[in-house]
């Protein structure tokens, strides 16, 4: 996989998440252990992806 694929396929997954958060956000009682999982997650990639550009 080449760089732009390996940050395409982060910035992907990124957005997944993001979206999960929103679907949990709008059900009547969100299980926030699993926003607070879903965050730290983009946290993580987008960490690799800013890692990955500044290289």
């Amino acid at each position: 996989m080449s760089l732009d694929e390996r940050i395409d396929s982060l910035k992907a997954k990124h957005t997944a998440l993001e979206e999960a958060i929103e679907k949990e956000n709008a059900r009547p009682h969100p299980d926030e252990l699993e926003i607070v999982g879903f965050k730290k997650q983009k946290l993580r990639i987008k960490d690799e992806i800013a890692n990955l550009t500044h290289h």
